[in-house]
């Protein structure tokens, strides 16, 4: 069935997992390689198995890069491309609800062990978002105070050097400041 050899299977790790992700047309996708990898498949086998079941995977599970979203995601995350890992076809990217409907079609032990994973890690990413969301806004705001503040000092000083330059009768100051006459 094409299957590769056991110890080039990816472990599932929080880690590992999101090495894997990238941003694609504003979507967080895995590539059709790297899952092929996960569930133990080569990337002709796996994309043939999506392709017998094609009817499961609507347009916002899945997608066909262009190229030149493979060689920005080549170009991001890779320094040489890995021999073998991708093929002459673009890739496939699958989103996450791509990535549960793969867990439908996908059989066998090795399968159900990795999307098991898959779904305990995503869940994972999913709790730790909500469990910071109150510190993701607050470390926002403080960088909006930050810079309210920091912008306010550079008003004031603007305001007290226009104010001396001002009493000084200092218009030939001012111009030469702006660049032009007031």
């Amino acid at each position: 069935m094409n299957k590769i050899e056991v110890k080039d299977i990816i472990e599932i790790s929080e880690e590992n997992f999101k090495n894997l992700i990238y941003e694609v047309r504003g979507q967080q996708v895995m590539l059709d390689a790297d899952l092929a990898q996960i569930y133990g498949y080569s990337t002709k086998a796996f994309n043939q198995q999506v392709k017998n079941n094609i009817e499961k995977f609507d347009a916002d599970f899945m997608f066909q890069l262009t190229k030149n979203e493979q060689d920005e995601i080549l170009r991001s995350k890779f320094l040489t491309l890995e021999q073998g890992k991708f093929s002459k076809y673009l890739p496939y990217a699958f989103t996450e609800q791509g990535i549960y409907m793969l867990m439908t079609v996908l059989k066998g032990e090795l399968a159900t062990r990795q999307s098991k994973a898959l779904i305990r890690t995503f869940k994972k990413m999913k709790d730790y978002i909500v469990q910071n969301q109150p510190l993701l806004g607050q470390r926002e705001i403080l960088q909006l105070s930050l810079q309210t503040a920091q912008n306010s000092s550079e008003i004031s000083t603007i305001r007290k050097t226009m104010a001396a330059l001002e009493k000084g009768g200092g218009n030939s100051q001012l111009n030469e400041f702006y660049g032009e006459e007031i």
